[in-house]
C-alpha cells in the first residue's frame, strides 16, 4: 500500500510538471498498441461439413473485410454481397468452434450506443427480391459464448455469428459495387438492435443505409443482458444441424459515443468522473479503466485530468 501511494504521488508530480511545461503527458504503451479487434486465436476446430479451404483460423483476427474477391470477382462487401475468399472467413461446420481473445477487457460501457458492447461479424447477407430490395437473410445457425477467464463460459441466447446485421465496408457505394469507396464504415459502432428482419424486409438499399448509420454492421451483444461487467474471450460454435456451416469474419469491441473520460455520461468531464476513478482505484472490469490496460490506475487519472471540462 505504501509503495502504491508513492507511485501515485510521483505520477501526480510528473503530471503537474507536464501541464506547467507544456510537455506531453505520459501514455500507457499497452493502450497505444491496443486493438479494437480480436488479436489472438486461442483454439479452433473445424466441424463436420466445414467448407473446404476455409479453415485458416487467423482470418478472424483484425477488422472485418471491406473488399472481397480480389483476383476473382472483385467487389465491395455490402449487406447484399459478403466476403467470400478463403483467407477472409473461417467455416465452422457442425460441431466446430473458434475461440478468440482481445488484448484488453471488453467492458459493459453505458456510453456505448444502444447498449451494445461487442460485435461479431459473419458472412450473412440480404437476399434480394429485385432492385436491391431486402427479401430475407441468407444465414446459417451457430452460437456465441463469452468468458472472462477462458474457462467459464456464458451463452449469449438468441445470437449467432450470422444473425443481423450483414457487414458493410463503405458508406458511399452501391449494393453491388465493384469499386472500393472512399468513406469506410465504422466497425466499432453498432446498429440499433431493436431493428429486426421484419423491419428490413421490403426496404431498398438507401433505407438500409439509413438504418445502419455509420456502422459496419455485425451481431451486437450487450454484456449487461448476460449479467457480465466485462469479458476478454469469445467462442463461436458451429451448427448442430447437418449440412449447415456458419462462417466467422471478425470480432470488435464497440467504441463509446461520448468523451472517453466522461464516465457518468452527463456530457462533461468533471468532479463526478474523478470520483468514479478514485472510487474504482486498482479494480478491473470497470468503466473507470479509461486506458483499457485492465486496471484503474495512474494513466486513467491522467487521461481524465487531461480531458477535464471536455464535452
Amino acid at each position: 500500500m505504501r509503495q502504491s501511494f508513492f507511485r501515485r504521488a510521483r505520477f501526480l508530480k510528473t503530471f503537474l510538471l507536464c501541464v506547467v511545461l507544456g510537455a506531453p503527458l505520459p501514455v500507457n504503451s499497452a493502450r497505444a498498441m491496443e486493438s479494437a479487434f480480436a488479436t489472438q486465436v486461442i483454439a479452433f476446430s473445424a466441424g463436420t461439413g466445414a467448407a473446404f479451404g476455409y479453415t485458416n483460423s487467423s482470418s478472424v483476427l483484425g477488422e472485418p473485410e471491406r473488399f472481397t474477391g480480389e483476383g476473382l470477382i472483385p467487389q465491395c462487401v455490402t449487406p447484399f454481397q459478403p466476403a467470400f475468399l478463403q483467407h477472409e472467413i473461417v467455416s465452422l461446420g457442425v460441431g466446430g468452434f473458434v475461440t478468440i481473445a482481445f488484448d484488453h477487457d471488453v467492458i459493459d460501457d453505458p456510453r456505448n450506443e444502444f447498449g451494445v458492447d461487442l460485435l461479431v461479424f459473419g458472412n450473412a447477407f440480404f437476399s434480394d427480391q429485385g432492385g436491391a430490395i431486402v427479401a430475407g437473410l441468407a444465414s446459417e445457425p451457430g452460437s456465441i459464448e463469452v468468458s472472462q477467464d477462458g474457462l467459464n463460459w456464458v451463452l449469449v441466447r438468441g445470437a449467432g455469428p450470422e444473425s443481423l446485421f450483414p457487414t458493410r465496408g463503405f458508406l458511399d457505394v452501391g449494393p453491388y459495387s465493384v469499386l472500393a469507396g472512399k468513406s469506410p464504415s465504422d466497425f466499432t459502432k453498432a446498429v440499433d438492435p431493436s431493428i429486426t428482419l421484419s423491419h428490413l424486409v421490403g426496404l431498398d438499399y438507401d433505407a438500409v443505409q439509413s438504418i445502419y448509420g455509420v456502422s459496419g454492421g455485425g451481431v451486437g451483444i450487450d454484456l449487461a443482458s448476460i449479467q457480465l461487467d466485462w469479458i476478454r474471450f469469445v467462442r463461436v460454435r458451429g451448427a448442430t444441424v447437418s449440412g449447415q456451416s456458419p462462417e466467422v469474419d471478425a470480432f470488435a469491441d464497440v467504441s463509446p459515443e461520448s468523451a472517453e473520460a466522461d464516465l457518468d455520461a452527463d456530457g462533461v468531464v468533471g468532479a463526478t468522473d474523478l470520483a468514479i476513478v478514485l472510487g474504482a482505484w486498482a479494480t478491473r472490469g470497470n468503466i473507470a479503466d479509461i486506458d483499457g490496460d485492465g486496471v484503474v490506475g495512474a494513466t486513467d487519472l491522467a487521461r481524465l485530468l487531461g480531458a477535464w471540462g471536455a464535452a
